[in-house]
């Protein structure tokens, strides 16, 4: 028991020097500024804390991510930040709806292509906005960069972002007392190279985050609600996303709908306390795992260590210069990107390529939500006329009077346009429709039968269908199908229809 206590504890450590730089870089980019820190790190004690407590995935560490950092600077952006806190809120609160409703067992369903355009998209983003400190602080920003690819290489023991955090800083430090002795002739030279002083963070609190009671009048809580949307739907998949990593990882088998529910209190929380919202962060919880954490306890040592450092060391971080932490985010936006998504599009079909470059220029260009929704309904059309090509079958066999077609696969809006083409085309007195090997059946796949059904009668064509629908659900009989056809005309066997047929002096082998 001490054991498993000590390596949780360590492991909670751990994963907490790991995301602090990132808690402050994410907070910075949020805000624009050096007050937004202290909220990205405020987000990750919160929401790091309670997600854990609360949610459905062992050793899943949360706090802000690259997604959420974006809907959430956009918020700021349009809103001010007092709102973009009652939208971390809302979208809690709907996180925790998505949770109730068992929609997790339906946001996994997001097709690979999505979900590369849009995290392309965010890594573009958050590069573009650390530019304005490229040109301001250069130098620093590419000591930074620097700092943080020889620690990724040759550093093993610390985390190459906090070692880029403590060299950065340090660097500064000497090179604000060395540069003012150095002298250009050339003022954009200095402006862009050298420097006499760096934007800091700033002073940072001591104490707890005040609860901020989420008022606002009607019409801007309305405004908010696709922002609040955004913060749930992409919380939600980012969170599950890491989920599925963990189940590979562990063996084991989370609860998405707990993980919605326990990653919605903690957005709501960091919504009340004005923090930044945050969603199940991959890296964090793959140190986590590597480190020994096992359970939820790590992750909330991780929230734990996050606070006592704030506590205890938050003089020596406000000296954290804001161009270090452009540089740190400069190479997590690098390391985002999901390279093998270029490597491959030669090779995948060219409508997967076309969604996530859509999605990824969408994610730029416009917004987050547009894009992911215009990527998914992208996914949901292709896969649809794939299905109509290949995953529909419709054979045709033919004897005296009567035309047997075998239909095989989903039997849905997708496929029901091929079957009545060729159905209606048949002029033989006597059609009957094999339904054995139809493995789904939606309701336009049902009243497409019926509709066959008049257009054949009005012809003086007779339908029937053979097979049962026990293995989908009882679907037809439930819509009645069977009966609004004619049960004299519906043959659970092929035999029964001949019997029946033999009476009109028509036989067909089976």
């Amino acid at each position: 028991m001490f054991q498993t206590l000590k390596r949780e504890l360590l492991a909670g450590i751990t994963v907490s020097v790991v995301a602090l730089p990132l808690a402050l870089a994410f907070g910075m980019q949020a805000t624009q500024n050096s007050d937004g820190a202290i909220i990205g790190l405020y987000g990750a004690i919160i929401t790091g804390f309670f997600a854990a407590l609360f949610g459905g995935t062992k050793g899943q560490v949360t706090g802000p991510t690259g997604p959420i950092t974006i809907i959430f600077t956009g918020v700021v952006a349009s809103h001010g930040i007092e709102y973009a806190f009652i939208a971390a809120f809302l979208g809690g609160l709907f996180q925790i709806a998505f949770g109730l409703l068992k929609a997790g067992n339906y946001l996994k369903f997001i097709p690979l292509p999505v979900v590369s355009g849009f995290m392309n998209g965010i890594a573009i983003i958050i590069i573009m906005g650390q530019l304005k400190y490229v040109t301001g602080s250069f130098m620093v920003v590419l000591l930074t960069i620097a700092f943080m690819l020889f620690s990724m290489k040759s550093i093993k023991l610390i985390p190459p972002s906090l070692m880029a955090l403590i060299l950065g800083t340090i660097a500064v430090i000497l090179l604000e007392k060395v540069m003012p002795a150095v002298h250009f002739s050339l003022p954009f030279i200095n402006d862009f190279i050298f420097f006499d002083t760096v934007d800091r963070i700033g002073e940072i609190p001591k104490g707890l985050p005040q609860l901020q009671l989420p008022v606002a009048e009607a019409d801007i809580i309305l405004q908010l609600i696709p922002a609040a949307l955004s913060i749930a739907v992409l919380g939600s998949i980012d969170s599950l996303l890491t989920s599925v990593v963990m189940d590979n990882m562990t063996g084991t088998k989370h609860k998405s709908n707990k993980e919605l529910i326990g990653q919605g209190i903690g957005n709501t929380l960091a919504g009340l306390f004005g923090a930044m919202p945050g969603a199940g962060a991959t890296v964090r919880s793959v140190v986590n795992l590597r480190s020994g954490g096992q359970t939820v306890i790590s992750a909330m040592v991780h929230s734990v260590a996050l606070l006592l450092f704030m506590l205890v060391f938050g003089s020596l971080a406000e000296e954290i210069p804001l161009a270090v932490l452009a540089g740190i985010l400069i190479i997590t936006g690098v390391t985002m990107f999901d390279y093998d998504s270029f490597k491959i599009l030669k090779d995948e079909p060219r409508s997967d390529a076309a969604v996530m470059v859509v999605t990824m220029v969408l994610t730029v260009a416009i917004d987050l939500m547009v894009a992911v929704g215009v990527g998914i309904v992208m996914s949901a059309l292709i896969f649809m006329k794939r299905m109509s090509e290949e995953g529909f079958k419709m054979t045709n066999k033919a004897e005296g009077g009567l035309s047997l077609y075998f239909l095989e696969g989903p039997l849905y809006f997708g496929s029901v346009e091929q079957i009545t083409r060729t159905i209606t085309s048949d002029n033989n007195p006597h059609i009957a429709i094999d339904i054995a090997q139809v493995t789904i059946v939606d309701a336009t796949g049902a009243l497409t039968l019926l509709q066959l059904n008049d257009q054949l009668k009005e012809r003086g064509q007779n339908l029937y269908l053979v097979g049962n629908d026990l293995d989908l659900g009882g679907i037809l009989r439930k819509m009645d199908i069977f009966s609004r056809i004619g049960h004299h005309r519906h043959f659970e066997t092929m035999d029964e229809l001949n019997s029946y047929l033999r009476k009109f002096q028509m036989t067909i082998s089976s």
